[in-house]
């Protein structure tokens, strides 16, 4: 029996709440470096290259080149599907399925796990292979080390005949502590991890027999998809008319083929703060540091301080985490209730609830160091080779001056070079680009005044990263 071609499915979707003020909407946990300094989403990547070279993921529009330079960080050669707008996970697997060959084994496994031991994970997962080509669909359990609150679980039936795959008897809801705690003692009882190993045309089959209308709409999505390079659009009409669900509710606990293997190696889900902590090492009191972190006098406190000091004195079961524009103190019995703030703040129409200081773009990042009536000051970093759009606002003009590398400027009819603490100025409505020649990051203060200072004032030109040419109207400026 030859070995069967698998294609991982990395599902790159939700937006980490918990794990909030890190990880927000438009930078959620798995992009965030969290681990060794490197993000959840590119360990997933380098851990499937113990299976294969070439990985398929499915991800928010907005998040594209995100998913691209994780891909691109981890050598590995990627296809995006890109949603135009969230719809769970059995829409995502089936335009995943849609879009691979039909005896194609396909891996599904969600980008913000961590499991440190790759190939132990890719040994577990290749013993799954026979179970998956004969037509079952294969879920792999974590076996339990306490009992918690935080995940589904999944009851093993009896064992098939390789000795390690099991019928899966019933898939169960996050449960009370005491529920928890008695399955934990009753034995054969898995967390759920949401991870799958099925054949395209198995899952298709059944997608067609309890979801059809899922089916159906993603087909519509797939037919009138678009390509532009590793990027596959779905077709936005017929994925966002899409009923959103998820694959255990719409197909898993209606099908009789569901199988379990048990994954025995660390696992973690990384959804709460209480998660992120058990990464970092602990001292004889249990407290854990990260960056610049200290504790004093203190038990159980986890300070999470990658920009500046934070000092910890007399505290107990505390997680402090710091970022550049927001500070949560939180007691480490309510870790689990964190998108309760985002919510809230949601709600009071604070900006935080979502947005970063610090912006991902494709040619870099910029960070809004300060702002105030009439100006706005960004520190701007452009990656090697990379250019802004050829570009022209309504309403501000721009001072920039050069801090590191060296700046290609485009301003009108002119092109000039300027080196480190050199500067150039942008007349309001001039055209104007700034590209990075260089082998070696650009990095420089960028001064923005005028009476309109918002993302939207932008007309495109020319862009390199297929962003559509187009004007905002802003009412009520000048």
């Amino acid at each position: 029996m030859t070995n069967p071609k698998i294609l991982p499915i990395i599902l790159c979707g939700g937006s980490g709440t918990r794990l909030w003020p890190l990880s927000r909407k438009a930078f959620p946990k798995q992009f965030v470096p969290l681990v060794d300094k490197k993000s959840l989403v590119q360990l997933t990547f380098e851990r499937m290259l113990y299976l294969s070279d070439t990985v398929m993921t499915v991800a928010a529009e907005e998040h594209r080149f995100l998913v691209q330079e994780a891909s691109d960080a981890a050598k590995v050669k990627a296809r995006h599907i890109l949603e135009p707008m969230g719809r769970n996970t059995a829409p995502a697997m089936a335009v995943a399925a849609l879009n691979s060959g039909p005896d194609d084994l396909l891996l599904f496994a969600p980008a913000d796990h961590h499991i440190p031991d790759g190939l132990a994970f890719a040994k577990t997962v290749k013993r799954a292979v026979p179970a998956a080509e004969a037509g079952n669909i294969v879920t792999f359990g974590i076996v339990p080390t306490f009992p918690s609150t935080a995940y589904g679980y999944i009851a093993q039936g009896i064992v098939l005949e390789d000795g390690y795959t099991f019928r899966v008897e019933q898939f169960k809801e996050k449960p009370n502590t005491e529920t928890a705690k008695s399955l934990l003692l009753r034995g054969g009882n898995l967390w759920n991890a949401g991870i799958f190993l099925i054949k395209a045309s198995v899952l298709l089959n059944a997608l067609s027999e309890h979801a059809l209308d899922i089916l159906q709409n993603c087909k519509q999505a797939v037919e009138k998809q678009s390509v532009d390079g590793a990027f596959i659009r779905l077709d936005p009409e017929a994925f966002t008319s899409c009923r959103a669900d998820s694959i255990d509710y719409a197909v898993l606990e209606k099908s009789q083929s569901v199988v379990v293997v048990p994954y025995t190696g660390q696992w973690s889900d990384v959804g709460s703060w209480n998660a992120v902590a058990t990464l970092n090492e602990a001292d004889a009191d249990g407290n854990r540091n990260y960056g610049q972190g200290h504790v004093l006098d203190s038990k159980n406190t986890f300070v999470h301080a990658p920009h500046r000091l934070v000092v910890a004195l007399g505290t107990t079961d505390l997680i402090i985490i710091d970022t550049p524009d927001a500070v949560m103190v939180v007691a480490a019995s309510h870790a689990e209730k964190v998108k309760e703030v985002v919510t809230y703040l949601e709600q009071q129409a604070i900006s935080q609830a979502t947005q970063h200081r610090r912006t991902a773009r494709p040619w870099g990042v910029y960070d809004s160091v300060d702002s105030g009536d009439r100006f706005q000051v960004k520190r701007i970093t452009v990656k090697p080779g990379a250019q802004l759009s050829l570009q022209m606002h309504h309403h501000r003009a721009e001072h920039w001056i050069v801090v590191k590398g060296t700046a290609k400027v485009t301003r009108g009819d002119e092109t000039f070079l300027l080196s480190e603490n050199q500067s150039t100025y942008i007349p309001l409505g001039t055209t104007h680009r700034l590209e990075n020649p260089g082998k070696t990051p650009l990095e420089l203060i960028e001064v923005q005044s005028g009476s309109y200072l918002g993302e939207d004032d932008i007309v495109r030109f020319d862009d390199a990263y297929g962003r559509i040419a187009s004007v905002i109207p802003i009412k009520n400026q000048a």
